[in-house]
């Protein structure tokens, strides 16, 4: 068996190997033709899978994206073909989520803000959405969620619409990227709505690039009352709108769910799919995947502020990290994906043990495990 991976996805050679020949290609330049003898194809979100791509794959039988979102994938043409297909949905929802609170923890610092008590909108609440709902609320955010399909579908959660939530202190972009019917997505953010919000707010977009309209933005961002942005996503990737970039609090290439347990989950999870449409039982288990951390255990001897809980999420994970990388390697589109490529190892909240002498139920409910107490 002839197998194309995305070079970014890790341990894919351990899961992937005993199947077959592997070859490693660069997800953004990978080929028809080079397609003709494949018949599994393993991408990121940096790959259309389309009918351009499958131009030239007569073999191709299973294609498996380790990402939560699909828009990069034609769904109905591999049904078509028969071609099976398998993602891995709330892979790096933890990821996203410590993403989203390190930035708020900066953003607090930055401008003297006391998170506890903030109203935090979440507009699409699925598995990353929730993920961020849970940690901000952690935090003692009041937290409003918006998703119409989800509300409409009966999920029996309490839901506000979308101009309510755009009224909270910080607004948190969580949904996928569609272009038609009632729940659309494309430019949801958009002239209109930036109209009635004040540069109070943040804004914070870790899904789509073009779930914001990057052009209104802008204008936006020039006029006498901008709005404080954290941006993961861009309109366009990898020739994304640089004027935009020096009028954001914090700006990374789309690696808010780049964690390196995210990573590994969503490899994990297509290869679980691999196995399933083999009929082979999986052999292979997750946590002996990851290597050990830098920081394995520690003692917290007080009860945790916000001070506190900022140095602790920032001891694993400071997005000012990649801001810095970002703003400071970026000059055009090839290195948006030279810096994915190159991303520095990060790991989740999860990988440091915790002894508390208090604030135990806060901790764990923001994602640290907690070790006995000796």
């Amino acid at each position: 068996m002839n197998i194309i991976i995305d070079e970014n996805m890790p341990v894919a050679e351990c899961l992937f190997s005993p199947f077959g020949h592997l070859t490693r290609l660069p997800g953004r330049q990978i080929q028809a033709d080079q397609l003709a003898e494949a018949d599994a194809l393993l991408v990121r979100s940096v790959t259309r899978v389309d009918e351009r791509l499958l131009s030239q794959a007569p073999r191709l039988k299973f294609v498996g994206s380790a990402t939560i979102g699909t828009d990069h994938v034609d769904q109905a043409l591999l049904a078509q073909r028969g071609i099976a297909f398998a993602n891995a949905p709330g892979c790096n929802k933890i990821s996203v989520g410590e993403y989203v609170i390190s930035a708020l923890l900066v953003l607090a610092e930055r401008h003297q803000l006391h998170l506890a008590g903030m109203t935090l909108g979440v507009i699409g609440a699925g598995n990353t959405g929730t993920a961020v709902a849970e940690r901000a609320r952690a935090l003692g955010m009041q937290v409003c969620l918006c998703d119409p399909p989800l509300a409409d579908a009966g999920d029996p959660r309490e839901f506000v619409p979308y101009e309510v939530a755009l009224c909270s202190d910080v607004v948190s972009f969580h949904v996928p990227l569609t272009h038609e019917g009632p729940y659309a997505t494309w430019h949801l953010l958009d002239e209109a709505a930036l109209a009635v919000l004040d540069g109070e707010q943040i804004l914070i977009n870790a899904c789509r690039g073009d779930v914001w309209d990057n052009r209104a933005l802008l204008a936006r961002q020039l006029s006498p009352d901008p709005l404080r942005l954290v941006m993961d996503v861009w309109e366009h990737e990898p020739a994304l709108l640089t004027e935009l970039v020096p009028h954001t609090e914090l700006a990374t290439p789309h690696i808010a769910g780049y964690s390196l347990e995210g990573k590994v989950r969503g490899t994990y999870q297509v290869y679980e799919a691999f196995c399933a449409w083999q009929g082979l039982a999986v052999s292979q288990a997750f946590t002996p995947l990851l290597p050990p951390p830098a920081f394995g255990q520690l003692a917290v001897q007080q009860a945790p502020d916000q001070d506190l809980l900022k140095r602790l999420i920032h001891l694993v994970y400071d997005v000012r990290r990649d801001d810095a990388l970002f703003r400071h390697g970026f000059a055009e589109p090839a290195d948006f994906d030279r810096l994915r490529k190159h991303y520095p190892e990060r790991r989740e909240w999860s990988s440091l043990r915790l002894t508390a002498q208090a604030g135990c139920e806060q901790l764990a409910a923001l994602g640290f495990t907690l070790a006995a107490h000796p």
